[in-house]
Parts: structure tokens; C-alpha cells; sequence
């Protein structure tokens, strides 16, 4: 039985007569960590988008558990056990931790309660999974808002993975925060990893993080598969060099 989780084959997507994606292949097993990497205008974002139901591929097989699912909308996609944490992280600056946890998913009581909400098991339940993913540092009852960038960070990731999901995709998780939030960021990820989930993160921080917090890098290049690397035996200039087109030779020397 494979480890992929999640499996994409010869996926292709248009936007009129732009070519986002063509023939993309990509694999996410379970316990492992994949670095999406490209250039501006690769077509990450839209893979992801692709992946997250966000858009219907033109073709290709998007395959999860060795079933071929159809792509219908990011609420089937969620529910299956595919989580995304786009970059703007979609907080709410004026609400708690717990809030921002639970918001659009709050815990009420039963109907002759009036649906009140639970604060009690929200706080409970956030307090058992921030203490799995090791932010218990983190306090369940001050605004967002007031949060440091690596807080915010980890609170919309700890969101993600409330519902138990399967796979988490990461959209610059390490975008404008400092080294060593970047730092707690990376080794939240590879917590995420050690628990069986299977981990995508689109990053542009190729030296420090992707090579330090991966297991395997993929190129994107105009929207195709450039490149393929394992991320203990490349360096950044072989993955740079994949980004922007230089000597294949180089590109498959990791």
C-alpha cells in the first residue's frame, strides 16, 4: 500500500487561452514534508487552489486514499481532509484564540439551550490541541490582533488541524515574520509531519527554510514539473537554478 495521500496526475488548467498549469504530477504521503517551489507566475497558487477545490482541474486524476475524487467544491474538499492556510490567514483581529479557532465552526449546546455557545468545551478542546502541537505558550483569551506574526501564524495552522484532517497546505507560511518566528514556524511544521499528516508548503524562502523543514522539494516552472529534488542532498543554488530554466543536468543532480 503507497504512504501518498494525496495524488495529482497529469493535472491541467486554463484560464482562456492562459496556460496556468500542464500536466502536473505531484505526490503528498503521509509523514513527509513537500516544498512547492517557482517563480512568480508558476502556477503554485493555482496547484494549490486546484488541490484545496478552489478550482476544477481541465484534466488530469486528483486522487485521495487510491480513490479518483471529482473536484467539487473546498467544502468537499475540507470535509475529506484536505486543509489550506492561505497567506492573508483569514484571523479575525478583534476576536481571541479560541474564537478564531472555532469562527464559522462555534460549539452550542443542544436546541433547548438556545444553541448557546460553549465556551467551556471550546476552550478545551483548543487547550488539547495547542498542547499537542506544542503552543501551549500561546494564551486562548487575548485578541489576535495583539499577537505577534508567529503567533498569528500558528493559531490560523492549529485551525487547520482542529478537524482532524489528513493533509495541510501551507500557502508563505514564513512570509514577513522574523528568523525565529520563521524558526517556530518550521518547527511546527515538522511537528504537523511527526503526527502522519501530509504537509505541502509553497515558500519562497528556499536557503533557510524549505531546505531546513522539508523532506522533498518540487519545482514549478510555467507551469509544469521543472524539477524534483531531495531536500538533505540539494543545495539553493540547484534549486534556484531549476526555477528560472538553467542546465537540467544541474537540476537532477539533487
Amino acid at each position: 500500500m503507497t504512504d501518498a495521500i494525496l495524488s495529482l496526475r497529469g493535472i491541467s488548467k486554463h484560464f482562456g487561452g492562459v496556460k496556468a498549469l500542464t500536466d502536473v504530477s505531484l505526490e503528498l504521503e503521509r509523514g513527509k514534508v513537500v516544498a512547492l517551489v517557482g517563480d512568480n507566475g508558476a502556477g503554485k497558487s493555482t496547484l494549490v487552489k486546484v488541490m484545496s477545490g478552489v478550482h476544477r482541474p481541465d484534466s488530469g486524476k486528483y486522487i485521495f486514499e487510491e480513490r479518483e475524487i471529482q473536484v467539487s467544491d473546498p467544502a468537499a474538499i475540507a470535509d475529506m481532509g484536505v486543509q489550506t492556510v492561505y497567506q492573508d490567514l483569514a484571523l479575525c483581529n478583534n476576536l481571541d484564540a479560541v474564537q478564531n479557532l472555532f469562527l464559522g465552526r462555534e460549539m452550542t449546546g443542544p436546541w433547548w439551550t438556545g444553541f448557546r455557545l460553549n465556551r467551556a468545551e471550546a476552550e478545551r478542546k483548543a487547550r488539547d490541541v495547542l498542547k499537542r502541537l506544542r503552543l501551549d505558550s500561546i494564551s486562548l483569551r487575548r485578541n489576535v490582533g495583539a499577537m505577534s506574526g508567529g503567533q498569528r501564524q500558528n493559531i490560523a495552522i492549529a485551525r487547520s488541524i482542529l478537524w482532524e484532517p489528513k493533509v495541510v497546505l501551507l500557502d508563505e507560511p514564513t512570509a514577513a515574520l522574523s528568523h525565529s518566528a520563521a524558526e517556530q514556524v518550521g518547527a511546527l511544521v515538522r511537528e504537523l509531519a511527526s503526527h502522519g499528516l501530509a504537509v505541502l508548503v509553497i515558500s519562497h524562502d528556499i536557503h533557510h527554510f524549505v531546505l531546513e523543514n522539508t523532506d522533498r522539494i518540487e519545482v514549478l516552472r510555467l507551469g509544469r514539473n521543472a524539477a524534483s529534488f531531495n531536500s538533505k542532498e540539494v543545495t539553493g543554488e540547484q534549486v534556484v537554478n531549476a526555477m528560472v530554466g538553467g542546465n537540467e543536468a544541474v537540476n537532477m543532480a539533487g
